[in-house]
C-alpha cells in the first residue's frame, strides 16, 4: 500500500503559463542568478539594440548605472512598435510579455540578429522587480511599465515630439531580488562587454556612465576588428607592425553572410584567437573557427614551402605551430546562424567553414605574398615553433607520458579520499607543506584529497608546455588530476569535480593562487569552463567573546564583530596569516566544512579579457604590467607588508 504523496497521475503534472517558467527557472533563460545572470539581463537590451544598429537604424546606445540598483539601456533607433497587436494589445507589451514573441523570426525586420529565440527581452521583464520602457516613435513619447513581467499600467501616450527628434528606446530595469543573489550591477563586467560590442559593430557609438561615482566612457573604434587585435596586443609584441585584414561577402540560400577577420603574430607562446558570430562569443568555436584554422594552416604552409622558409624541417608547420602567438579575431554575421542552444557558444553553420575558408585563403595569400617581410615573420616563429616542439617530442615525451600519464601511480604527496565517484569528490591543493598536514588531519576523507604544493610553481606564461612539465608540482597536480594536458587532455577523465585552490590570505597566497590560474587557463581551460575550478576563501580573522567563535573575511567585518558582538571587549581577537597557523579543526572549520566554508567559483565571462588580463599580469612586458598598478591601486583592500 502507497501513500497518496507517492501517487504520480495527471494531477502531477504541471504547465506554467506566460512568464511564470522563466521565474521558476531563471537558469534556463539567463544562467545562474548570481552576478553573471545579473549581467546578462543588461546584455539581453544591449542586443537588441545593437540589433537595431546592425539593420542600420541605430547609431548610439548608452548604458547607466543608477544610484537606486536600477540600469537603463537607451539606443536612438526606430523605437519598439506601439500600434495595436492582432490579439488586441500593443505590440510593446506582446514583446514584454510573450515568450518567443519578437521581430527577428524572418529577415524582414532584422537581416542579422544575435537574439534568433525571440526570448531576450521578455525575459529581462519577468526577471526585473520592476520594468520601465519609454519609446520615441510615431511622433510622440510612450511610457509602460511592469512589475515582476505583469503590465501595472496601460501604454500611455505622453508628450508630442517635434518632427525633427531622434526616435528610440530606453528600458530601465529593476533586477527582482527574490530572484538574484545580489542586485549590484558591477562597472568593470558591463565594460567588457560594452567595448568588445564596439570593437564588433565599428561606427556604434556606446556609452558607459555611472551615476554611483560620477564615472563614464565611450566606446567608438571606427577600425573595428584591427583596433580589437591592437587592444589585445597591448601587452605583447608584434612581429610585424601592420594588422592583417581580411573582410569578404558571400550569398548563401539564407541571404548574404559577411567575414571580418584580423590578425597580428606576437612574440608570446601564448595564441589568442576569439571567435565571434552575428556578436555573440562563441567560446566552443564552430564552423567559423574551423575554417579559419584549416585555411590559416595551409595559407602559411603553401607560402613556407614556396619560398624555401622550413629550414631542416622534414614536415608541414602544425596547427599549433602556426597559431603560437597569433592574436585573431574572426567575426562573422549570418542571417540565420544555428547556435548550440540558447547558451550560442558555439556556430553548427555547414556552410560558414567554406565560406571562411575561401576568404582566409585567398585574403591571407594575397596579403603575404604583397608583405614579404610580414610573411617570413610569422613563418619564422611558427619554424621555431616547430623545432622546440620536435625537440620536446624527441628528448622527454617518451618519459613524460611514462611518468606523469600512463602510469596509475598517484602523487607521493596526495592524500587521496575514499570516493572513487568524481561528482562528490574534491581536490584542495594546499600552499605549504605545513597547511598540508593541518588539512589532511582535518578533511573528511571520504570525498576531500590533499595535493600539497611547494613554494611558487613555474609561470607558464612564459614558457612552452615542454619547460612546464619539468616542473614537479605541475606534474603532480597533473597526475593527480588525471586528465593529462595540452592535446592529451581529457575532461571525462578528471578524478574531481571540484578542484580548490587553498592559499594563504596574503600576497604570496595571491601569487600562488594566480600561477595556479594561469597554468589551468592556457593549457587544461576545460576544467574552468566546466565550473570545476574553485578559490576557498579563509577567513583573515578569528574574534572569541564568552565562549562564542567568530570569524572575518575583513578588518571592518571584524571591526564590527568586536562592536556588536563583544562589546568593544573581545575575549581574543586571532590573525590567520597563513593556513599553516591554522590546527586541523581550525582549518576544518573555516575552509574545508562545506556546511561553513566560502568558495569562489573561477569562471570565464569574456576570454578576450581574461586572455588579455593573463598576459598584462603574467607576462614579459613590464610596462603594462606597472600601469595596471597605478590605474587599479586605489581599489586594493589590503595590502600585505
Amino acid at each position: 500500500m502507497t501513500d497518496d504523496s507517492d501517487t504520480y497521475g495527471a494531477t502531477s503534472i504541471q504547465t506554467l503559463d506566460g512568464l511564470e517558467a522563466v521565474r521558476k527557472r531563471p537558469a534556463m533563460y539567463v544562467g545562474p542568478p548570481n552576478e553573471r545572470g545579473l549581467h546578462h539581463l543588461v546584455y539581453e537590451v544591449v542586443d537588441n539594440a545593437i540589433d537595431e544598429a546592425l539593420a542600420g537604424h541605430c547609431e548610439t546606445i548608452g548604458v547607466t548605472i543608477h544610484n537606486d540598483d536600477s540600469v537603463s539601456v537607451s539606443d536612438d533607433g526606430r523605437g519598439i512598435p506601439v500600434d495595436e497587436h492582432e490579439d488586441g494589445r500593443s505590440a510593446i507589451e506582446v514583446v514584454m510579455t510573450v515568450l518567443h514573441a519578437g521581430g527577428k523570426f524572418d529577415n524582414k525586420s532584422y537581416q542579422v540578429s544575435g537574439g534568433l529565440h525571440g526570448v531576450g527581452v521578455s525575459v529581462v521583464n519577468a526577471l526585473a522587480e520592476r520594468l520601465e520602457v519609454k519609446i520615441r516613435r510615431d511622433g510622440y513619447v510612450w511610457h509602460h511599465a511592469f512589475e515582476r513581467g505583469e503590465p501595472v499600467q496601460e501604454l500611455e501616450r505622453g508628450r508630442q515630439l517635434s518632427p525633427e527628434a531622434a526616435t528610440g528606446t530606453t528600458v530601465r530595469l529593476w533586477p527582482d531580488r527574490e530572484i538574484f543573489e545580489t542586485g549590484e550591477f558591477d562597472y568593470a563586467t558591463l565594460q567588457t562587454r560594452l567595448r568588445e560590442l564596439a570593437f564588433l559593430n565599428a561606427g556604434v557609438t556606446i556609452t558607459l556612465a555611472d551615476d554611483r561615482d560620477g564615472t563614464s566612457e565611450t566606446f567608438e573604434y571606427a577600425g573595428g576588428l584591427t583596433e580589437f587585435v591592437t587592444y589585445l596586443n597591448e601587452a605583447k609584441t608584434p612581429l610585424h607592425p601592420n594588422i592583417v585584414a581580411i573582410a569578404d561577402r558571400a550569398n548563401a540560400d539564407s541571404g548574404p553572410i559577411t567575414v571580418d577577420i584580423a590578425l597580428q603574430g606576437t612574440d608570446d607562446l601564448q595564441g589568442s584567437i576569439h571567435a565571434f558570430a552575428n556578436n555573440i562569443n562563441t567560446r566552443e568555436g564552430g564552423t567559423h573557427l574551423t575554417g579559419f584554422k584549416t585555411a590559416l594552416t595551409r595559407v602559411i604552409n603553401e607560402y613556407a614551402t614556396d619560398n624555401d622558409l622550413l629550414e631542416d624541417l622534414d614536415e608541414r608547420l602544425s596547427g599549433d605551430d602556426i597559431r603560437e602567438g597569433l592574436t585573431a579575431v574572426i567575426a562573422v554575421k549570418h542571417p540565420d546562424p544555428q547556435f548550440e542552444g540558447q547558451t550560442k557558444t558555439k556556430l553548427g553553420n555547414s556552410e560558414v567553414r567554406g565560406i571562411v575558408e575561401s576568404a582566409v585563403h585567398d585574403g591571407l595569400s594575397t596579403y603575404l605574398e604583397e608583405h614579404p617581410d610580414t610573411a617570413e615573420a610569422i613563418v619564422g616563429k611558427a619554424v621555431e615553433a616547430a623545432k622546440a616542439r620536435r625537440a620536446a617530442q624527441k628528448a622527454e615525451a617518451v618519459t613524460r607520458r611514462k611518468s606523469a600519464f600512463d602510469s596509475t601511480a598517484l602523487p607521493g604527496k596526495l592524500a587521496d579520499c575514499q570516493s572513487r565517484d568524481p561528482q562528490q569528490s574534491e581536490l584542495f591543493v594546499v600552499e605549504g607543506d605545513s597547511a598540508g598536514g593541518s588539512a589532511k588531519q582535518g578533511r573528511n576523507p571520504e570525498f576531500q584529497a590533499i595535493l600539497p604544493i611547494k613554494g611558487k610553481i613555474l609561470n607558464v606564461e612564459k614558457h612552452r608546455l615542454n619547460r612546464v612539465l619539468e616542473n614537479d608540482e605541475i606534474r603532480n597536480l597533473i597526475t593527480a588530476l588525471g586528465t593529462g594536458i595540452g592535446d592529451e587532455f581529457d575532461l571525462n577523465a578528471c578524478r574531481y569535480k571540484k578542484i580548490i585552490m587553498n592559499t594563504d590570505a596574503d600576497v604570496d597566497g595571491a601569487h600562488i593562487r594566480t600561477l595556479l590560474l594561469t597554468l589551468l587557463y592556457r593549457h587544461m581551460k576545460p576544467l574552468i569552463e566546466a565550473g570545476y575550478v574553485y578559490a576557498s576563501q579563509p577567513p583573515l580573522y578569528r574574534v572569541r567573546y564568552r565562549g562564542n567563535t567568530y570569524d572575518a573575511m575583513t578588518e571592518e567585518e571584524r571591526d564590527r564583530i568586536v562592536e556588536k558582538k563583544c562589546g568593544g571587549n573581545p575575549t581574543q581577537v586571532q590573525r590567520f596569516k597563513g593556513l599553516g597557523e591554522m590546527n586541523p579543526q581550525q582549518l576544518w572549520d573555516t575552509t574545508m566544512d562545506p556546511n561553513n566554508r566560502i568558495l569562489k567559483q573561477i569562471t570565464i565571462e569574456d576570454a578576450a579579457a581574461a586572455d588579455k588580463m593573463f598576459n598584462v599580469l603574467m607576462g614579459d612586458a613590464v610596462e603594462p604590467r606597472k600601469q595596471f598598478i597605478k590605474e587599479h591601486s586605489p581599489e586594493a583592500e589590503w595590502v600585505d607588508i
